[in-house]
């Protein structure tokens, strides 16, 4: 049941765009928050890293860096796809 209402403070330019780029979705502005909402509670987190931009460069490089650190040390590693498969039909 939908029965509960949010409202966002947003620049215009932002929410052009956006409605912009739903709409060529198929969606209107609502319908692709509702999808982007679901989404996070469905997966527990956000279906993609948040960035911005400060003097050119990344904000969050730093945390960036360590997840990459970790992935490279303790991330399991195939020799091809076939090995990836087998491994992920074996869990």
């Amino acid at each position: 049941m939908l029965n509960t209402t949010i409202q966002i403070r947003i620049d215009t330019k932002t929410k052009k765009q956006a409605q912009k780029k739903f709409q060529a979705m198929g969606l209107d502005l609502s319908a692709g928050m509702k999808l982007i909402l679901q989404q996070a509670v469905a997966d527990r987190h956000l279906s993609f890293a948040p960035t911005t931009l400060k003097n050119g460069k990344l904000r969050h490089w730093q945390l960036y860096k360590k997840e990459i650190a970790l992935a490279k040390k303790h991330g399991k590693r195939y020799s091809s796809v076939d090995e990836l498969m087998w491994d992920l039909n074996a869990e």
